[in-house]
């Protein structure tokens, strides 16, 4: 008896497993207030600088006053002319702006006066955020593997409180940069490995809707709290020990939450893993037989056991992945995957300023597209695979984020309404098809490095995430630029995705062995074929059942006639 069905005699789709999504709901919730803390601290709102003749001017004329130049935010001047002529620019940098403030909220820039000449600072603060994820992914993910999925988790939470708690203190460059690296440690990975855990102790049904429709919902919910606690509190420091002090809540997930039987199998320890679905099946309410559990023992020693043996003599590795060629192939074909998603969503995702609304609200719309995002994720997956969901929404993606791009560069002559659409479009996309890899992606590792080698392909997304500021200044040379990239990067990605096997409805591998002969002969297109395939046997049996009713209306009316 192999895991998945004693696991499915103790549950898989019950009780825990509710549990666990509802776990993974509130770890949603502080993740993604954690995620985008940095962008709503670091909100730059309309900004003139200061001059004694505007003290008692509206909105309106401020503006006015400064539309006439270049650079309306960074221009000092020396004397407004009160008749609207010319006004005199003074040769002196600013030192001093006055803000309009989206809902009399007050961010860091606005604070430190980090803008115009000083912009970068928050530029810099956000690189070694990204530079802390590269480094905690891979730190928690050797440990994930190592101690347990459940410790390493705590372990990411906490240094994503210390971090941003810390960065309520800081007020200079230096200590705002240290304090959002620790904060970036924990980016990441403070969630990836509870979605390992879920994978491998849910059925494959409530895995592709449940969970993607948990994940939507919550994560929805924490952006929309994120701006709009942002705007009741009034001040970033305030809203960064508000968003900071749930993630200590996590560590209650150590009494709730049963380590990964499959990672106790895998290091040899079979006892800890039956312990471990014993709870599971108590806590469902099932009566597992003892020698169901003696059944699954033996299994284990047969499969597992002298695997392990030999792992303890040869240490099994992650480059282990390398050493055969379609556990080589896979990997580098997962590897460039995460290497075109990640900059992409990043890019995607957090680009909420200059579209023409506050970013308050741009932030909450962008969160709607979540929840139906999520959910049509997991149906998708579970209707046609995650091979068709990757690859068509990657494409489809494409083509919004390349359409939001030409908008964009009709400068003031675009129309808001329109790009906003279009880039909520594209975040609904994006959304799909970032989810849709991410499954995809873990599935396809082996469970004996699956938290080692999902750690590197986000850390390769990461480090490819440096790239988005860079591919968004393009835009300053030739405005279709950015939108050219990201399309070409989507389809790319779509491409690399038809070259992986389908896993859904398979026994996802275990072993490096069994991660090696998975999906061994099948076709790129095979995946269509299945799907034609199941559309005729539809097909096929509705016209039967249609067959079969008519027959049946037919001798009854013989019968009533006779």
């Amino acid at each position: 008896m192999d895991f998945e069905e004693i696991l499915a005699k103790c549950g898989h789709s019950s009780r825990y497993q509710f549990l666990l999504l509802a776990l993974y709901g509130y770890l949603m919730v502080v993740v993604s207030m954690h995620y985008f803390s940095q962008n709503v601290i670091s909100f730059v709102p309309d900004h003139w600088c200061y001059h004694e003749q505007l003290e008692n001017r509206s909105w309106a004329e401020i503006e006015a006053i400064y539309s006439v130049f270049e650079k309306p935010s960074c221009t000092r001047l020396e004397r407004i002319d009160e008749s609207g002529g010319n006004h005199t620019v003074s040769s002196e940098r600013c030192s001093r702006w006055i803000y309009k403030y989206d809902f009399g909220y007050r961010s860091m820039n606005t604070e430190l006066n980090w803008v115009c000449d000083e912009a970068y600072k928050p530029r810099v603060g956000q690189s070694l955020f990204f530079v802390g994820s590269v480094c905690g992914t891979l730190v928690f993910g050797l440990l994930g593997d190592r101690i347990g999925r459940i410790k390493a988790l705590i372990l990411a939470n906490w240094c994503g409180f210390l971090g941003d708690f810390s960065t309520i203190f800081a007020t200079n460059l230096v200590s705002f940069s240290l304090s959002r690296f620790v904060s970036g440690l924990a980016a990441d990975a403070n969630s990836y490995l509870m979605y390992i855990l879920i994978l491998e102790y849910v059925s494959p049904s409530l895995r592709n809707v449940g969970l993607n429709t948990v994940l939507g919902s919550f994560y929805c919910l924490g952006l929309i709290g994120a701006s709009w606690l942002a705007v009741w509190v009034g001040h970033w420091r305030l809203f960064l020990a508000c968003s900071s002090v749930p993630l200590l809540l996590v560590t209650l997930f150590y009494f709730l939450v049963q380590e990964s039987a499959q990672w106790l199998v895998t290091r040899n320890d079979i006892d800890g893993a039956i312990r471990r679905l014993q709870r599971v099946a108590k806590i469902n309410r099932r009566q597992v037989a003892d020698d169901d559990f003696i059944s699954f023992r033996n299994y284990c020693q047969e499969h597992y056991r002298k695997e392990a043996k030999e792992a303890e003599q040869t240490s099994v590795r992650l480059l282990d992945m390398l050493k055969t060629p379609r556990m080589r192939s896979t990997a580098i074909k997962l590897l460039l995957i995460f290497i075109i998603i990640t900059p992409c969503y990043n890019t995607i995702a957090r680009n909420v300023e200059g579209l023409g609304i506050s970013p308050f609200v741009m932030f909450s719309l962008n969160a709607l597209t979540l929840p139906p995002s999520g959910y049509l994720q997991g149906l998708l997956q579970d209707k046609i695979g995650r091979k068709a969901t990757s690859v068509s929404w990657m494409t489809i993606t494409g083509l919004f984020a390349a359409a939001a791009g030409l908008v964009i560069a009709q400068g003031s002559n675009r129309s808001v309404l329109l790009l906003v659409g279009l880039t909520l479009a594209a975040r609904f996309g994006v959304s799909i098809a970032d989810g849709a890899s991410s499954q995809f992606s873990t599935e396809l590792i082996p469970t004996c490095v699956r938290g080692r080698g999902v750690a590197v392909v986000h850390v390769a997304g990461f480090a490819a995430s440096f790239l988005s500021p860079y591919i968004l200044h393009l835009g300053t040379y030739f405005k279709p630029a950015p939108s050219i990239i990201l399309g070409l990067l989507f389809l790319s990605g779509a491409y690399v995705c038809l070259l992986l096997p389908e896993t859904r409805n398979r026994k996802l591998p275990m072993s490096l062995a069994e991660g090696e002969e998975f999906g061994r002969g099948e076709g790129i297109f095979d995946f269509l074929t299945k799907l034609r395939r199941r559309g005729s046997n539809a097909t096929e049996v509705a016209h039967q059942l249609s067959t079969k009713t008519v027959e049946e209306d037919t001798l009854m009316t013989k019968a009533q006639k006779s």
